[in-house]
């Protein structure tokens, strides 16, 4: 099995738990927690700081010194609905009671104590529609650039049609050269739809030094450190992932494979 490839560690509780340590790189970690009603878990931040996004259920949500109250509206991913997502600033703790079953994804990187503990979505989140063709798919931006709402993190959802492609013209962000492409290390956190499914990733360096082709099944992880990551669904599932980026600068800038760019230039009009 590709070392890039993370299995759940079971079905309840916590089943991920990538750290940089882990995943042999310097910024990014994610958890993820499958709970029963009643089920709490609570993390100390340390020097991260942490996006606690629903990924499906309800749950009443905490910081060190802030109550948010029952958090939650989709009770399946694939219904599309903008994620509950709360900030919690490195420093602090966070506490999350499920008042259904739930999945809740745990996405950290290094804070620096610009941002307060608060709620992020679902107000600001909304669905947009990227791509032409079978390389159309569906985002909800959680905390990207465009949103302060972080110092290092970069969080967003893709929903990818059955038979389509994303995270395509395949790209990379593995160099810090900003303004031209920012380094940036992610994960993929991956669901089918139906759940029985699979979809396939690529991650590969136009050297061919890194060069994997991998089969994701449900609540699969994939750690991209460097290269071109695409993604795809085939025919009969559709796929959803949740992607972490984080790097030395919060900022997404990247490149468009060369023998491919011309996908990209076509379907923007601009070739």
């Amino acid at each position: 099995m590709s070392k890039l490839l993370v299995r759940p560690a079971g079905s309840a509780g916590k089943v991920h738990d990538i750290t940089p340590r882990s995943a042999g790189w310097g910024y990014v970690g994610f958890g993820l927690y499958r709970l029963k009603a009643g089920e709490t878990a609570m993390e100390e931040t340390g020097d991260t700081e942490v996006i606690l996004v629903l990924v499906e259920g309800k749950a009443e949500i905490a910081s060190e010194n802030k109550k948010f109250g029952e958090l939650g509206e989709r009770m399946d991913v694939f219904e599309r609905l903008p994620p509950h997502a709360v900030y919690i600033p490195n420093g602090s703790r966070w506490t999350a009671t499920a008042t259904t079953d739930c999945t809740l994804a745990v996405c950290t990187a290094p804070g620096k104590g610009g941002h307060e503990a608060q709620v992020i979505g679902p107000a600001g989140i909304s669905l947009a529609e990227r791509g032409k063709g079978a390389n159309t798919r569906y985002i909800h931006a959680i905390a990207m650039e465009e949103r302060d709402v972080a110092d290092s993190l970069l969080v967003t959802e893709v929903y990818t049609p059955q038979g389509n492609w994303s995270s395509y013209p395949p790209h990379r962000h593995d160099e810090d050269n900003y303004p031209e492409m920012t380094y940036l290390e992610e994960t993929y956190y991956h669901r089918l739809n139906p759940a029985k499914g699979f979809g396939f990733q690529r991650i590969f360096t136009e050297d061919g030094e890194l060069d994997e082709s991998i089969a994701v099944s449900n609540h699969d992880v994939v750690l991209v450190p460097r290269g071109h990551h695409p993604c795809g669904a085939p025919y009969g599932y559709e796929m959803y992932y949740l992607n972490v980026m984080a790097g030395p600068r919060r900022a997404w800038r990247f490149k468009n494979h060369p023998d491919h760019d011309w996908i990209f230039q076509r379907d923007s009009g601009n070739g």
